[in-house]
């Protein structure tokens, strides 16, 4: 066999689904992600823009890089949890945040894979990267043979729909690349882009990141727009939307690596509980998991909005301890979500706060909160 053909074995042996190899050459779609960062399309994520010239040029990322081996890992469990029918209100998380830290995983899978090509090879040099660094992960993905891209931007595979993670392996290795996937398979369909409940792909191929869920849930440090709220439902971290009603994805494989396996609290996760513990307590509870990505103050917002939207008046009292909150974010969510349950009780809530609330952000959101409603 030949070191191309042992390291992707390797790479499978250790609980990889798909591997293939790319050159080192700038990503075809440069010009693209360039023009989208322009038009402003990435919101806050100004990050974007610090590692642009990396991206460019990858011997900034390894320093005498010649190739990549990009790799996927399915992170399609099944679900195990049930949701019982008079149980707490809960929310939803999006699949790839069920499990623990999936960076650590994947990390520690790569430091294995790169420690074995260094006993193959003891002069080679490579770093693993998982999302972490300034490199557009999904083109050499496709340009590595491991899927075509979605409407909704998504990487697809034939088998591995696109619920699967993706990792990079670099090297200082002149390695056999693998070819392009010189196909796309979605025809006509449009169901992912139908189907997003913000409606945040304002083409095919193009996402419009301050519209998506994901980033309002996770990237979004301030409130979030008063239009898109309703429209997230009870997706409390991330959302799945435009992966589930795709077709591919409901004849996909299921992934089988037990470290990914989603948790029952973060199937069901306890809302009651999340909102009324202490900070340090929450995070220690999260901290192994995706979800302090948002940082305490943005989860419970996002909790908040959920309770709104689910219209269960058991999340009265819950709310009303949120609206005390010390972070004026979750105040603000609080008054918004009390404000679409429009009883007397809700109301009274409201005037309290009103009258002890000092916070201008959070005065405006009460005063919208008791406004009354139009049909």
């Amino acid at each position: 066999m030949t070191l191309e053909a042992r390291l992707k074995a390797k790479a499978m042996e250790l609980g990889f689904a798909l591997a293939g190899i790319t050159h080192a050459q700038p990503p075809s779609s440069l010009d693209h992600f360039r023009s989208w960062l322009a038009r402003g399309m990435a919101g806050e994520m100004r990050y974007l823009d610090k590692g642009a010239e990396a991206r460019a040029d990858l011997q900034r990322i390894l320093p005498g890089v010649q190739s990549i081996l990009m790799l996927a890992m399915n992170y399609h469990h099944p679900t195990t949890a049930e949701q019982k029918v008079d149980a707490k209100p809960t929310g939803r998380i999006a699949r790839y945040a069920q499990s623990v830290d999936y960076h650590h995983v994947l990390w520690g899978k790569l430091d294995q894979l790169l420690a074995w090509l260094q006993r193959e090879v003891p002069a080679c040099q490579g770093r693993g990267i998982v999302d972490t660094a300034p490199v557009l992960e999904r083109d050499l993905a496709h340009r590595a043979g491991l899927g075509w891209f979605g409407k909704n931007t998504m990487l697809i595979h034939p088998q591995l729909g696109s619920f699967f993670f993706l990792a990079a392996l670099l090297v200082d290795l002149r390695l056999e690349p693998d070819p392009p996937f010189a196909t796309e398979h979605c025809g006509s369909c449009t169901a992912c882009l139908d189907a997003c409940p913000t409606q945040a792909f304002p083409e095919p191929g193009v996402l419009d990141a301050r519209r998506c869920i994901s980033y309002l849930t996770i990237e979004l440090r301030g409130p979030i727009p008063t239009e898109l709220r309703t429209p997230m439902g009870d997706w409390l971290f991330g959302c799945d939307v435009c992966q589930e009603v795709c077709p591919w994805n409901h004849k996909s494989i299921h992934g089988r690596d037990p470290d990914l396996a989603p948790l029952d609290e973060l199937q069901t996760p306890d809302l009651e509980a999340w909102l009324t513990m202490p900070p340090e307590a929450l995070r220690t509870r999260l901290r192994s998991t995706p979800l302090l990505r948002p940082k305490r103050a943005g989860l419970l917002r996002n909790l908040c909005i959920v309770l709104g939207n689910r219209g269960d008046r058991r999340a009265v009292p819950l709310l009303e301890t949120a609206l005390q909150d010390p972070e004026p974010l979750v105040r603000g969510a609080a008054a918004w979500a009390l404000g679409k349950f429009s009883t007397p009780t809700c109301s009274a809530i409201l005037e309290r706060a009103l009258a002890s609330e000092r916070d201008a952000t959070v005065l405006q959101e009460i005063a919208m909160a008791m406004a009354p409603k139009t049909a």
